[in-house]
């Protein structure tokens, strides 16, 4: 069975996944994820995943911002491209080469899990274009930044999806779509 390989990320109203400086703090300091409803997409998603995939700059915010105490990815393989790549520490694999190729070998491996692209743009952008990403499941919040790094950038090609499905989970609306 091939593994899918499954984008899920948040991103803002107008389209972002940072600030122009790779800060995240809107995603911190807010208060759409209170309400009445548990958000358990995370909690779907990691039950059928042991592969993670990002940039070092997303590797850095989620380790020395997000989550500076303890390291949530550390049930997975993860893979963090870089140009300065470093001897692996435990499941931690620093790799500096084509995000296509390491994406498609690990595809190929014998697994019953998924892996997951958690970001950014310049990791995501080359898996649309080569047709890699199986499924996109994108959370929108309800903030606008103006400007930013946007979740797609110009250097990806145009792809026409599939809804799967549309769902408000307190003030995020989850968007899935497949190829």
């Amino acid at each position: 069975m091939t593994r899918k390989v499954i984008l899920f990320i948040a991103e803002t109203l107008d389209g972002y996944i940072a600030e122009e400086n790779g800060n995240i703090d809107y995603l911190i300091d807010n208060d759409f994820t209170s309400g009445e409803d548990n958000d358990r997409e995370y909690e779907k998603l990691v039950k059928h995943v042991d592969s993670v995939v990002m940039g070092r700059k997303t590797y850095d915010q989620v380790a020395n911002k997000l989550s500076p105490d303890s390291y949530p990815y550390d049930d997975f393989d993860n893979y963090i491209m870089t140009r300065q790549p470093i001897d692996d520490v435990g499941n931690l694999h620093f790799v500096d080469g084509d995000i296509v190729d390491l994406v498609k070998g690990l595809k190929n491996r014998s697994s019953n899990k998924d892996i997951w692209i958690i970001g950014g743009s310049s990791i995501i952008a080359p898996l649309v274009n080569s047709d890699l990403i199986d499924v996109y499941q994108i959370g929108i919040v309800p903030i606008i930044l103006g400007k930013g790094i946007p979740l797609f950038s110009d250097k990806t090609k145009f792809k026409e999806l599939t809804m799967v499905s549309a769902k408000k989970v307190n003030g995020i609306a989850y968007l899935e779509y497949v190829k």
